[in-house]
């Protein structure tokens, strides 16, 4: 698949720029004031953080199969340096992701999966999204996928190997004190 085949920092960029253009995802008016996480002492400095963190967690859906805000939280989560005590790890924030979330299914990017475990899934939609990304990034790079052969490796069938056992080291010490 070519999702694996691309530089994740330059799909998650190019998918940045293409979410800009769908009315379902855009920033909340709380987004400009808001930090990503209690580990963290400002707000982003960029002012489009919100599509790229969008980007992003479409590409963590892909990656990690169904998952929810709690598993997300952990992902974007980071070390809380907390002045002279040891630094301790913080969850990232939940609302922040849970509304990209929400976003991200409004737009049919994403679907709440119910079967195998619950969380969210891509849709086929949300799928071919990043596979055409993805293949935009590949031509830009001339980047090929070698092609299958038509080779195929069996197992060689016959006698096995066998392995020569090692002597035993007891018998080894009873003939040496003897």
């Amino acid at each position: 698949m070519g999702i694996y085949d691309v530089e994740p920092g330059e799909l998650v960029n190019k998918t940045a720029e293409k979410l800009k253009s769908i009315p379902e995802i855009k920033a909340p008016e709380w987004a400009q004031f808001v930090k990503t996480g209690m580990a963290k002492d400002r707000p982003p400095v960029s002012a489009d953080w919100w599509y790229t963190r969008s980007a992003s967690v479409l590409r963590k859906i892909f990656i990690l199969g169904p998952v929810g805000v709690s598993k997300l939280r952990t992902q974007y989560g980071s070390n809380h340096r907390r002045g002279y005590k040891p630094a301790r790890f913080a969850l990232a924030s939940g609302n922040i992701l849970r509304k990209i979330l929400q976003q991200l299914e409004k737009a049919g990017l994403a679907a709440m999966a119910k079967k195998p475990r619950v969380g969210r899934i891509l849709t086929p939609k949300g799928i071919s999204f990043l596979d055409s990304i993805s293949s935009e990034i590949m031509k830009t790079k001339n980047i090929t996928l070698p092609k299958k052969s038509d080779v195929s490796f069996e197992p060689q069938k016959g006698k096995k190997k066998s392995r020569k056992k090692a002597p035993k080291k007891k018998a080894a010490k009873k003939e040496e004190s003897a």
